[in-house]
């Protein structure tokens, strides 16, 4: 019989089956996804083959082929990868400007991420109750400038329940990922989105602004009004695993718009003569912060993994 996998827990895994039933299944033997050199072979979102092993327990017998998958380094020096999810249909990020601050570098390495994965992706602006005057001005200038690369923006209050109901209606029917900082309201947000739900949800450290963590693996939920919402713990950083430097500017939007009026085909945006992308800075068509985020990707080596064994 064939399922979808809802939670992993690394040795055991919980499958919803066609008929509608769960069942818990451990691997059968060791699978392999070629090119892909990860700790967890099987994700949440991937469907596949359940049988009954010659102990009577339910194993998953095969991996059925993925539309797309999202990973990140199992570890900041490791060449292992960890597969966060598959089969997504879009990505968010929820995104806090107060207790705790979700840095702009932060943001665009998770759109570059999901880009180079294939993912559409979205910010979702939560804790709006919490927002100053000046915080509020910062929001507008935010989405502003996400919304004119393409990239959808809300605004939510997983306590005062704002913007559950637009949320919703984007989620209904599609498979997507919640991701985020811990302590950004992940858990609350999809509890309000989904009332049925009753996710743990944490505090914010007093001395350090920032979340502790009460997500300790990615679950995905079904939802009562059509899709899957995927939970994930929250994160510091992605790290890439098949991400080449040279690549990285398509994934910026606004500058894969222009690379090809650059003087060079190979144009990093950095030093030649001739960039359309600089000339655009200069003329302030280019976000200085999203210019700024991508020479640090470009110049962090930890984002990269190459040269695979």
């Amino acid at each position: 019989m064939k399922g979808i996998v809802l939670r992993s827990t690394g040795s055991w895994y919980s499958v919803l089956c066609e008929s509608g039933g769960r069942v818990d299944c451990r691997l059968k033997g060791k699978f392999k996804v070629r090119g892909i050199r990860s700790t967890n072979p099987v994700a949440v979102g991937d469907y596949v083959r359940v049988e009954q092993s010659d102990r009577h327990e339910a194993v998953i017998a095969e991996i059925l082929p993925r539309d797309n998958y999202i990973i990140r380094k199992a570890t900041r020096l490791s060449k292992a990868s960890h597969i966060i999810a598959a089969n997504i249909d879009m990505a968010f990020l929820v995104v806090t400007l107060a207790s705790p601050r979700t840095s702009l570098g932060f943001i665009d390495r998770f759109l570059v991420t999901a880009g180079a994965y294939h993912i559409p992706a979205a910010l979702i602006f939560n804790k709006m109750d919490l927002l100053s005057p000046d915080k509020q001005q910062e929001l507008t200038r935010l989405e502003t400038l996400y919304r004119n690369i393409g990239y959808p923006c809300y605004e939510t209050s997983a306590t005062q329940q704002q913007g559950i109901e637009p949320l919703q209606e984007v989620l209904k029917e599609k498979v997507s990922l919640f991701s985020g900082h811990s302590g950004a309201g992940k858990s609350a947000l999809i509890n309000a989105i989904e009332p049925a739900l009753t996710l743990k949800t944490g505090a914010i450290s007093n001395y350090h602004q920032k979340g502790m963590h009460t997500t300790t693996f990615a679950e995905m939920f079904p939802l009562s009004f059509g899709g899957y919402i995927i939970d994930t713990p929250g994160i510091k950083e992605f790290g890439m695993v098949d991400l080449e430097k040279e690549e990285v500017s398509h994934y910026f939007p606004e500058m894969l718009a222009l690379i090809y009026d650059c003087n060079f085909h190979n144009c990093t945006h950095i030093h030649e003569p001739g960039c359309a992308v600089k000339e655009a800075l200069a003329a302030n068509r280019i976000s200085e912060s999203r210019y700024r985020n991508y020479c640090s990707i470009l110049n962090d080596e930890s984002f990269y993994i190459a040269d695979w064994e």
